[in-house]
């Protein structure tokens, strides 16, 4: 029995305790938003994104017209001809799936861009949410933006003004 008793003022304890814990939220979305040097990067990526789609998209229209001219002549042409019109189509294919692996595979230059460009706003947005959390002794922060399991939250808990202001964009 009393073990039992020991037992349950613990869990008592322990969520009294977990209750009194302060938290806050940032709006990512919006923080971003409000930062100049996001929209400047993110425009900055869109462009460099539809340049090398382009160069893509043209390496593939060259495959498709090496294929069109192929089926088109195929009947006169010899075997050895064949192949090396298939080899041809094969090569731009091939390179058209290369230079989109190198351009936005996990690795590639969209993803080392984006790291280059973002990185650093990331990092100054991380470091002035840890000072705030810091400072005002909040234990958790939570980016309402991306977490579907906030249905509502009090503004008041909403720190998303203080991040701009650390970081020098006030409201």
């Amino acid at each position: 029995m009393r073990k039992i008793s020991v037992l349950a003022i613990a869990l008592f304890i322990g969520c009294v305790s977990a209750m009194a814990q302060k938290w806050a939220l940032v709006d990512m979305e919006y923080i971003l938003k409000n930062i100049p040097a996001y929209e400047s990067a993110a425009q900055q990526l869109e462009q460099s994104s539809k340049k090398w789609q382009k160069e893509i998209d043209a390496l593939n229209t060259e495959a498709d017209n090496l294929m069109n001219n192929y089926k088109s002549e195929m009947v006169f042409l010899t075997d050895e001809q064949k192949k090396e019109k298939e080899k041809a189509i094969i090569a731009k294919e091939t390179e058209a799936k290369d230079l989109k692996r190198k351009y936005f595979g996990n690795d590639g230059e969209l993803y080392k861009k984006r790291e280059s460009l973002m990185r650093p706003i990331q990092d100054e947005i991380y470091n002035a949410i840890k000072e705030i959390a810091e400072k005002e002794g909040y234990m958790r922060v939570d980016d309402r933006a991306s977490s579907p399991s906030i249905i509502y939250a009090n503004p008041a808990n909403d720190i998303s003004d203080a991040v701009l202001n650390k970081m020098g964009y006030a409201k």
